[in-house]
């Protein structure tokens, strides 16, 4: 008589499909590096160098998701822009103190490993590190069966970046008289999908045949590296603020120091079309100011003499302008007027 044999297979972990995974996610980074020195995907860690030509490294670390808006990518059935706002989300800390990312590690944790939409999701973290001009080195996968349900799936990202010690921006470099300008989002970034997917919710609207909202909502977010490190290294910036979870106030708030307020005139905010709609459904300005970007993605503070020097290292689309100024004041955040939502 046969035994009815256990496994881990009629578990619901497949490790065989695991193993196929990992080989995919290693053959497609080590050609998108272009170095197999130190590909160590499938091993128990990664290696990789500091750079020579940085002088007094410091290493700065990040971690991150994308919240619900994973929920948006399983409506949608698109994964291939989800892993690009992964990687955005911890990179665009990284730089707000100055540092260049050396390296991306993600965690993929789901009930079933579905090959096709795993490796669609790779793709995404790899196009998201190749514009960060960062590596995948390593990362995990996990198969959970009943811990998520069927389709579902969550994942995190950790990035690792190096500065040089004296170029590291912190709050001794703001100081009175600065002006703070905002870099434009490309719309809502990652942050804020729950209150979205609640209205779609209570509104009825079907996603899959509302064009405008499919096209917005599963936008991946902008990644500022390449601009920010730019000013970095002509010393061009005293601080940052990357414009996530808590919109403008809380975010700049993080960076002001003592006895220093940043003053914001809100009529100079100019929000892009998805805010607009998303203020015409009952949204108070308070509630868009504290769960949105509202159409500004990223702040610079700079000194007043630097601001016709910044431009050029912008697209138009991108262009910073500005919001306010640093002042002394009690109150880290300060705000004067209102966003013209009809602009």
């Amino acid at each position: 008589m046969k035994k009815n044999l256990f496994t881990y297979k009629k578990s619901g972990v497949n490790i065989d499909a695991a193993d196929k995974f990992v080989n995919f996610i290693a053959n497609i980074s080590s050609k998108k590096r272009g170095n197999k020195k130190f590909n160590n995907i499938g091993g128990f860690g990664s290696v990789s160098n500091l750079p020579k030509n940085i002088k007094n490294p410091k290493i700065v670390a990040c971690t991150d998701g994308v919240g619900t808006k994973i929920e948006i990518a399983n409506t949608l059935n698109k994964y291939d822009t989800i892993g690009i706002d992964l990687v955005a989300m911890s990179v665009n800390d990284l730089i707000v103190q100055g540092a260049k990312p050396l390296f991306f590690l993600d965690y993929i944790s789901t009930n079933k490993i579905d090959l096709k939409k795993m490796k669609s999701l790779i793709k995404g973290i790899i196009k998201g590190c190749n514009i960060s001009q960062c590596s995948l080195v390593g990362g995990e996968t996990a198969e959970m069966p009943d811990t998520y349900e069927k389709g579902k799936f969550d994942i995190a990202g950790f990035a690792v970046g190096v500065v040089n010690e004296k170029k590291l921006l912190n709050k001794k470099k703001i100081k009175k008289n600065d002006l703070i300008l905002a870099i434009p989002s490309n719309g809502l970034h990652s942050n804020g999908f729950s209150l979205v997917r609640h209205l779609l919710k209570i509104k009825k609207i079907n996603l899959r045949k509302n064009l405008f909202l499919k096209q917005e909502l599963i936008k991946p977010t902008k990644i500022y590296v390449k601009e920010i490190l730019k000013l970095t290294n002509k010393n061009f910036l005293n601080g940052c603020a990357n414009v996530t979870g808590g919109g403008i106030i809380d975010n700049l708030k993080r960076i002001i120091p003592d006895k220093l307020s940043a003053e914001i005139n809100l009529n100079k905010i100019k929000p892009l079309k998805i805010f607009k709609w998303l203020k015409q459904n009952n949204i108070s300005n308070k509630e868009m100011l504290k769960t949105f970007n509202c159409g500004v993605g990223f702040c610079i503070i700079i000194d007043p003499k630097n601001i016709k020097k910044i431009n050029k290292y912008f697209s138009k689309e991108y262009k910073p302008y500005v919001i306010g100024k640093i002042c002394t004041g009690k109150e880290k955040v300060n705000l004067n007027g209102y966003i013209d939502w009809n602009q």
